[in-house]
């Protein structure tokens, strides 16, 4: 079994991932999908979350970056998790994290992007699900705004639904997936 295999299960264990070809759910953009990938659910579990930091300093690790983040809310654990993980390995990652609200804020600065930015800093966008990439692109837009260096992505499942991935490389983004809707299909889960 591979650290794959095992964040697979998480989905199931932490009944994070549910499959309903009838009736299926309705995702935010209104149209329906037979799955439903709830990371906010996976990202509870301590567990999980190791298995999402180790997965992700893997896939990272010929990426340079100086930070971290993403969309509230679903963006604000990942990061912070990839974070943690990078801190306690060897070599250290001293990876700062940040948070895009959906909208500036209407008082104190006003702003967009909370956390430890800097203009020019290289940073990598993290979201939990991609389907039409939206919520992530519109993450990278901001961090672009903001002066950042923005060209990876990191999704923890991309569903490969409503061409997301096209849609996030036409905007000149290496995008990493942690799992594909597939990888969550296969899996078993190990509760008994």
């Amino acid at each position: 079994m591979t650290i794959r295999d095992d964040l697979a299960r998480a989905f199931h264990d932490t009944q994070s991932f549910k499959w309903d070809p009838i009736n299926g759910f309705t995702l935010a953009s209104g149209q329906t999908s037979p799955f439903y990938v709830d990371c906010r659910s996976l990202m509870a579990y301590p567990g999980s979350r190791q298995l999402v930091g180790q997965l992700a300093h893997d896939a990272l690790a010929g990426v340079t970056i100086d930070c971290l983040g993403g969309l509230e809310i679903g963006a604000i654990s990942i990061a912070t998790t990839i974070s943690d993980y990078g801190y306690r390995t060897t070599p250290r990652r001293d990876w700062r994290t940040f948070v895009v609200r959906k909208e500036a804020k209407d008082h104190g600065l006003g702003k967009l992007i909370e956390g430890a930015v800097r203009s020019g800093d290289r940073a990598l966008i993290v979201d939990d699900v991609l389907t039409s990439g939206g919520s992530l692109l519109k993450a990278v837009a901001a961090a672009r705004g903001a002066g950042l260096a923005v060209t990876h992505a990191l999704v923890i499942v991309d569903r490969k639904e409503q061409d997301g991935r096209r849609k996030v490389e036409a905007e000149g983004l290496v995008l990493v997936s942690l799992l594909t809707i597939d990888d969550l299909t296969r899996a078993q889960s190990t509760r008994s």
